[in-house]
């Protein structure tokens, strides 16, 4: 059997979409038809129903689905042996948060060209639950998670640092150059501008400020730290944030650290799906990660 059709039945269900499994294998929408029809031929059962809003598995196509995976991983293994004393060379897929993508993958990717110049990087934002999908469905050959523990079906984790964090607020705000710590039940009283939901450290700040008695504190979220900072930077209340990603702004007198309640850490870890076999090229990328964030 050609496993051209099985990337491409895996795509689809994974997709739910002709055109958008098209866009991603490269091919005309009306190749993929034919190559599902080709392998439901082949197969002698019918493997999605096409409805109006997209293709969907039948109980056969479900059935099937992981075996055709456990295939395309085959095939994977078997390239990868033979091209084992080649250049390390291909795309791998990564999956972060904003907090990681903008102040640590840059270097990361910067030390990768300069090793593996033919390892090309992609790189795709998002939250916990957007990342750990990407990782079940393989559509992330690898990714970094800011949890404390990372315990998701298929998915298996290294914890590589952690991350210090920072109470921050703009140079003019009340709480700023002061002597004695902000207590909670202050904190809960001020406005904060915080990273979207799914953010573990942003949540668990949240949870803290909603737990004070009687505190009703106001909590905006974005889904951009920039959008953050900015608003933190114009006086408009107080955030928390890795400091590596306003250690500028602090050296600049931007934004203060507010002295408070002790903020653990946020842990890093990097995951991938337990049952892929990881690319040459994913494992490059891995140990730069690793070379990246223990330097």
């Amino acid at each position: 059997m050609d496993t051209r059709l099985l990337q491409t039945f895996t795509a689809l269900a994974r997709t739910g979409s002709f055109t958008a499994t098209a866009v991603e294998l490269r091919l005309a929408q009306s190749t993929v038809t034919v190559q599902i029809k080709t392998l439901e031929k082949a197969l002698g059962t019918r493997l999605f129903d096409r409805l109006s809003r997209g293709a969907l598995l039948t109980e056969a196509g479900r059935r099937l689905l992981t075996l055709a995976e456990d295939v395309l991983e085959s095939e994977s293994r078997l390239f990868a042996a033979a091209t084992e004393d080649g250049p390390v060379a291909g795309t791998v897929v990564v999956g972060a948060g904003e907090t990681l993508c903008s102040a640590h993958m840059p270097a990361v990717i910067v030390a990768l060209r300069s090793l593996h110049p033919e390892v090309e990087v992609r790189l795709e934002p998002g939250g916990t639950a957007a990342v750990v999908d990407g990782l079940q469905t393989g559509r992330l050959d690898c990714a970094l998670l800011l949890e404390e523990r990372v315990e998701f079906p298929d998915v298996t984790a290294q914890r590589v640092t952690e991350l210090p964090l920072v109470l921050l607020c703009a140079p003019t705000h009340r709480l700023a150059g002061r002597d004695r710590p902000a207590t909670w039940q202050e904190l809960a009283e001020e406005d904060f501008f915080l990273h979207e939901q799914g953010c573990s450290y942003s949540d668990r700040l949240a949870e803290h400020l909603l737990s004070v008695p009687g505190a009703r504190p106001r909590l905006t979220r974005f889904g951009s730290i920039e959008a953050t900072r900015s608003c933190v930077a114009a006086g408009l209340g107080l955030t928390v944030l890795p400091h590596a990603n306003v250690a500028e702004s602090l050296r600049t007198g931007h934004l203060n650290a507010v002295p408070g309640p002790s903020l653990p850490g946020v842990s890093v870890h990097l995951a991938r799906h337990s049952r892929r076999l990881p690319s040459r090229a994913a494992r490059a990328v891995a140990d730069q990660v690793l070379s990246h964030f223990h330097t």
